[in-house]
């Protein structure tokens, strides 16, 4: 569909180009098969004409093809191409009309409607003999004449379709040569040179006395197509051929269009990320809200203005509704999820999601933050008197208790003493009771004041996180 290259058509259009107006004027009688000019003088003036368009793409030509009478070939026209077609295709064998008439051509080339009229005459000669009538004509019609003369003055025989010598009638050899004539015609005269490269030069250096003229011309205007198949076949090819499917999002974002959204989705998602950037958070959720399909981006941007408007639960349930295959992108949702916890003061949460982060790869804000979790989680602990430090109460209870208790020993009867020494047996074990308490509580507290790192890094060195739901 690209290459048959659909067009809209606007239809003709005037257009005003500056250029040299040249009448072409090639002579394809039968004289002009003499091979004085090698390989003949058509094939050469053909070739020279061939070059002298390419060297002058932007002059404006008429091609006409005379010999009795006149054909035009070419209207007037930049198309060069065109006329090239039409020297191709131009086979002077099927040519029926025998001689060559000037005459007739300056008559055809005055009812050109043309301002000036600059003929490049390209021929061996006519069959007039007087050229005081056609210089008259010449100046009636205002054309201005440049002559190409091919031939030599000794001549050359001409070879028929037979291969054989032309003859007259009364069979004598026909020999063609140029005709003197066309000298006196004009001043701008040219002839034949060694190669037609150098002809078309010197055809040149001649025509530079032609000035440039303002010229009307009618051009059809089209509108392109093809991009809009070529593009579909190249987005196909890609999607069949390489993993393009996986980047056609990331490809759509970079031209501005959301796969799923809408252009007025679209324009929300801006202005929301304009007001994000500009610390207007309140009107950034503003434009959140009215997006009708939410995208992984809208959703991270109205989680982030959450978050920064300290609104840490709203932020929380946003970070956990994201789903991503992305390593990254869910190591960042853990981070953001892990400080939202750690801003709750839910230190235990926090540290649950830290430790995420970093069994899906190094992170060293992670490890700082998770360090700074902890010790403020011990202090937590501490500040609840988890460690259950002795009161002073019970203490000064337990002293009170001991001094009456030693009271009524003294009161009692001497023949009490056995029941004193078991008194004193069960007192001493209840007191060893109180020191082993009180050890494996001061033990606890070392455990306790000693760091949990050991216990976080073997977590982390399991290497990956075995999830019940993974995304």
């Amino acid at each position: 569909m690209a290459l048959s290259r659909p067009v809209l058509e606007h239809g003709l259009k005037e257009n005003i180009i500056e250029s040299k107006n040249i009448i072409i004027a090639l002579d394809v009688s039968y004289s002009m098969k003499a091979t004085d000019i090698q390989p003949n003088r058509y094939d050469f003036a053909k070739e020279t004409i061939e070059i002298f368009l390419k060297n002058n793409p932007k002059m404006t030509i008429t091609l006409i093809a005379f010999t009795q009478n006149p054909l035009l070939l070419s209207p007037p026209t930049t198309d060069h191409q065109l006329i090239m077609v039409a020297l191709k295709t131009l086979n002077p064998n099927y040519i029926l009309t025998k001689g060559t008439s000037l005459k007739n051509l300056f008559a055809k080339v005055a009812t050109l409607k043309t301002p000036h009229k600059n003929l490049l005459l390209i021929s061996d000669g006519g069959e007039e003999s007087s050229s005081i009538e056609l210089k008259e004509q010449l100046n009636q019609a205002q054309i201005n004449l440049t002559v190409l003369a091919l031939g030599t003055v000794q001549g050359s025989s001409i070879k028929t379709a037979k291969g054989r010598l032309l003859k007259d009638k009364e069979g004598h050899l026909v020999i063609s040569a140029i005709n003197p004539m066309l000298k006196e015609l004009t001043e701008n005269y040219n002839q034949a040179s060694s190669s037609p490269k150098a002809t078309a030069k010197a055809l040149e250096s001649s025509l530079n006395i032609v000035k440039k003229e303002q010229l009307k011309k009618w051009q059809r205007s089209y509108q392109e197509f093809y991009q809009i198949p070529l593009f579909l076949a190249l987005l196909l090819f890609f999607m069949v051929h390489t993993k393009f499917i996986k980047y056609l999002f990331l490809f759509l974002a970079l031209f501005g269009v959301s796969a799923q959204a809408s252009i007025l989705d679209n324009y929300h998602l801006n202005q929301a990320y304009n007001d994000y950037q500009a610390k207007e958070y309140k009107h950034c959720q503003t434009h959140l809200q009215q997006i009708e399909n939410p995208s992984l981006e809208s959703v991270t941007i109205l989680a982030n203005s959450n978050y920064k408007l300290q609104e840490y639960k709203t932020a929380i349930k946003l970070y956990k509704s994201i789903r991503s295959t992305s390593v990254k992108t869910k190591q960042k949702l853990y981070y953001n999820i892990a400080n939202a916890y750690a801003k709750l003061q839910k230190y235990k949460q926090a540290k649950e999601y830290y430790i995420k982060v970093l069994q899906l790869g190094d992170d060293k804000e992670s490890k700082y933050n998770l360090n700074c979790i902890m010790f403020k989680e011990e202090k937590k602990k501490t500040n609840l008197g988890i460690s259950n430090p002795k009161s002073q109460s019970s203490q000064s209870s337990k002293s009170e208790n001991q001094e009456d208790s030693e009271k009524n020993k003294e009161n009692q009867p001497s023949s009490a003493s056995g029941s004193s020494t078991s008194g004193t047996e069960s007192q001493k074990k209840s007191t060893k009771k109180e020191e082993k308490k009180q050890l494996i509580l001061d033990s606890k507290q070392e455990k306790q004041q000693q760091p949990l790192s050991s216990k976080v890094y073997e977590l982390i060195n399991k290497g990956y996180i075995y999830e019940t739901k993974p995304w």
